[in-house]
């Protein structure tokens, strides 16, 4: 079989699209673990359910206009710096509200 000239054209756009695939998954994986850890430090400090705290960070994305992996950087840097942005802070203690739990665990209920 004679090869054609348009097959070194082909691979090299497959090749292309397989790196731009692979640059993709790996943003993603780097996204994920970024979200992961912002809703284990919401979790941790808002006393709520990994749920609860997936919850509250969907809503300070939704309710801030911002992306959620930049809200989730922003509460990182937050757990590293102690500064965060007045408008996040009041979206998270506000969607911590909604969605917390309504007795803080471990006390007697009253």
């Amino acid at each position: 079989m004679a090869s054609t000239s348009r097959e070194p054209v082909e691979e090299g756009d497959r090749i292309c699209r397989l790196q731009e695939e692979v640059q993709q998954l790996k943003e993603a994986v780097a996204s994920h673990a970024v979200v992961d850890q912002a809703i284990g430090m919401i979790v941790a400090l808002g006393r709520v359910t990994p749920r609860q705290a997936w919850q509250v960070l969907k809503d300070v994305s939704q309710h801030t206009n911002i992306k959620l992996r930049n809200v989730a950087d922003l509460i990182l840097v937050w757990g590293r710096a102690g500064v965060m942005p007045e408008q996040i802070r009041a979206e998270l203690e506000d969607a911590l509200d909604r969605h917390g739990p309504s007795q803080v665990p471990g006390t007697p209920e009253g």
